[in-house]
């Protein structure tokens, strides 16, 4: 019987292919728990690859050379070999300074990420026999949630003996609709879920329109507040400048 790791009737030989395959799994499972594989792109000595199609620093078509004179041309330039293309044939790579592309890069992914827009749902409970001044209450929370781009559910709560007059929240939530048409529309008519009743309100403007009018509004507080400070402090300077003209001058005093 021969012994675990003994392949072929060689027992060294079988023993390296168990070590090897045992070796690859492991290289495999940690590729799968992402800790070789890398998003950078391959930079200067790291790319590996006899030839290459190279672009200039400001785009231009230097063609395929060897990888050796693309290094060298990279070090005239003073600048960076970076593989933009790894699947061509041969791979692309660009002139460039790498460091100063990352940060731009980084930069744009920012400001990306500040401008994306996420519509988010609010909610709103109400009760069908609800107090005018809650009313105007909740109708304000809606106005503010439609005014910044987001949608609003709108549930009313019915209990006890309120169930059986479905009526009153349609005609609350008809009503709430109508003052708040200037902001937003039906999107999903009221409907009966339970002992509630439900209806989504969705806004006119997009929420990239008004995220951009709330900073817009945010810069011009901002003028305004440093427009006042200016003021007040130009005042400051003119308020002494008449109390020193205003002051009696002093007489030399007699010997």
């Amino acid at each position: 019987m021969s012994r675990p790791g003994h392949f072929c009737g060689s027992g060294a030989v079988g023993l390296d292919v168990t070590r090897r395959y045992a070796a690859v799994r492991q290289a495999v499972a940690w590729c799968y728990r992402g800790g070789s594989i890398s998003a950078e792109p391959r930079i200067n000595d790291r790319i590996r690859v006899p030839e290459v199609r190279l672009v200039g620093p400001s785009g231009e078509q230097v063609g395929i050379v060897p990888l050796a004179k693309a290094l060298e041309l990279a070090q005239e330039y003073d600048l960076d070999l970076v593989e933009v293309a790894a699947t061509a044939r041969p791979p692309v790579c660009k002139l460039m300074d790498y460091g100063k592309f990352k940060y731009e890069s980084a930069m744009k992914a920012r400001e990306a990420r500040k401008n994306q827009a996420h519509t988010v749902i609010k909610e709103m409970k109400l009760r069908p026999k609800i107090d005018p001044h809650d009313y105007d209450t909740k109708k304000g929370h809606v106005v503010r949630f439609l005014k910044q781009g987001d949608k609003v559910k709108i549930t009313i709560m019915f209990r006890g003996r309120e169930q059986s007059r479905p009526e009153l929240g349609f005609r609350l939530l008809q009503r709430l609709a109508s003052d708040v048409e200037d902001l937003g529309f039906i999107e999903s008519n009221p409907k009966q879920d339970g002992r509630n009743m439900i209806m989504v309100l969705g806004p006119h403007k997009k929420k990239t329109e008004a995220m951009a009018e709330a900073r817009e509004a945010q810069a011009a507080r901002k003028a305004g507040r440093q427009g006042s400070s200016d003021a007040a402090s130009e005042g400051e300077t003119a308020e002494a400048q008449a109390d020193a003209a205003e002051a009696p001058a002093e007489t030399p005093s007699e010997a």
